[in-house]
This record gives C-alpha cells, structure tokens and sequence, in this order.
C-alpha cells in the first residue's frame, strides 16, 4: 500500500495461555477478584470501579484500529547499545523475551471505522515504555509517513520518560520529534494524542503534549516527576487526584477524558472532521 509498510498480522498476543495460567486477577483500584476472561472481553477495565489496566500494544492496536487494516513500519528496527552501558544488552532481551516486542513502541498505517490514518503505539511492558533512540525513530519516521501521505497521525503514549542506559543519546528524541511534529503542524496535519497510564518524564515533556487534540484515558498518570517524588521535595501533601487525567483536565492540560469503551468511536469522529489534508497544507 505505502512505500516501507509491511502487510503483517498484529503482533502476537497469548492472551488465552494467559488466561489459563492467571483465571483471577486482583483489580488494583477496588481490590475486587475479578476473571480474567470477563476482564478481558470488558477491554481490561474493572466493571466495578472503571479500572483501566493497562494495555500491551498488540491489545491496544486491536482495540482501536479495524481488523485486517493495520501494516507495520519498520517492524525489524531494533536498538543496540550506543554507550556500551553495563547490563543493557541483557535487559533489553529480556524485555525482547518477556513481550515478544523488538521496541517499546509499534508504528503504522490503519483504519479507525474506515478512516486512514498513521498509529504509533507505546507498550509499557517493555522497559516502562522508555523513549530511547530506536523508539524516537520509530514515531520520527511514522510521522514522516504520515506527511508523506498526508494523512493524520495518532500516537498512544505509554512510557517512563527517557531511557537512562541511552544517556543524552535518548534526550535528543525529545527535540528531534518536537521539530518534527512542528513541520507536521505547518503542513495543515492533525496529530491526536491519547495519553494512557502512565505517561511521564521525557515523553509528556516532549510529543505527548504537543497534539492538536489531547486524549487521557480515566486516572492515567501524567505528569514530568511522579507525585512521590514531589512530596518529599517540597516537603507537604498533594492535593487529591493531583496529576491523575481527571485533574489535567480541569487545568487546561488535557481536552478530553475519553473511557477505553467509547476510545474508538471518539477518534473516529475526530478523524471524520479532519479529512486527508491536501498539497498546499490546508485541511
């Protein structure tokens, strides 16, 4: 279809091995048992409290984006060791074993009830999401395919901010993407922004926050420095909610507080009133 784009299934999920080994799961916000299979056909939030659990990024592509459309970019781009950190190597294999991810983020072209569009989505199981080289890379070129096409882009954030074993190295994607998205904006583009739980560090402070529109899915954390970190900075307690999407949201940071229940259907309007952008920039 698009130059770079490979026709592939979603990345593989065991979600029903899983369910055989762990029937019950604890929900964190009720501390109600819940099954997992229920939990799983209630698109993993507690049907008790509004829990969302958080997604890998092969649940959250088939939860958002039309079966059968998705093609992955640059799905072979792995990271390496640019700084010869100590124990790096063997995490990222670990992470690499442990989600059956090459990255912390998965890009490229879907359809949202039949609209186009260019996706990057971050999984925090791999290394909490961390931005390093690779992953900046990964979201830089699915921009790039997405202005090539002229076509909206959608990113899903998931992360812990930058990735330390990548030093300075992994800083730079901050500004790299920030530039980029900017040229985006200029050629008359609509870059949406779904922050999940958690979205932090590097990654708010960089293209989480830089959308046109900005999605949070209920009580996603989203902030620079997580709260504990502030409390003990400042020395006196936070107010309730503080930094939860809920709070965001009623101080101007965030547009909507959208549930993964209505997650779909609301990009897919939003898409609706964007169209394919044209060749002079305009919408």
């Amino acid at each position: 279809m698009f130059p770079g784009l490979k026709r592939t299934r979603y990345i593989e999920v065991q979600a029903s091995a899983r369910t055989r080994e762990h029937p019950l799961e604890k929900c964190p916000g009720c501390r109600e048992i819940l099954v997992q299979r229920q939990l799983e056909d209630n698109l993993k939030v507690c049907p008790h409290c509004g829990y969302h659990f958080r997604l890998t990024a092969a649940e959250r592509l088939e939860q958002t984006v039309d079966e059968g459309t998705f093609r992955e970019l640059d799905a072979d781009l792995t990271s390496g060791d640019p700084l010869s950190f100590p124990g790096y190597r063997e995490k990222l294999e670990e992470a690499r074993q442990a989600t059956g991810l090459k990255e912390a983020v998965v890009t490229g072209y879907g359809e949202i009830e039949g609209h186009p569009c260019f996706v990057a989505v971050m999984d925090s199981h791999f290394m909490m999401g961390s931005m390093g080289l690779v992953v900046g890379e990964k979201i830089a070129r699915a921009v790039e395919a997405a202005m090539r096409e002229r076509l909206p882009f959608i990113a899903f954030c998931a992360s812990g901010g930058a990735r330390m074993q990548e030093g300075t190295l992994s800083l730079l994607q901050m500004a790299k993407l920030a530039g980029l998205l900017q040229e985006f904006g200029r050629a008359g583009l609509l870059y949406v922004s779904v922050l999940t739980d958690p979205t932090t560090g590097g990654v708010t402070a960089s293209f989480a926050s830089l959308g046109d529109i900005i999605i949070a899915e209920p009580r996603a954390l989203i902030c620079f420095t997580g709260p504990r970190v502030i409390e003990q900075t400042i020395g006196q307690k936070l107010p309730e909610g503080f930094q939860r999407a809920e709070f965001m949201l009623a101080k101007g940071f965030v547009d909507l507080v959208v549930p993964r229940q209505h997650m779909k259907a609301t990009l897919a309007r939003i898409l609706k009133l964007h169209p394919r952008g044209d060749k002079n920039g305009s919408l």
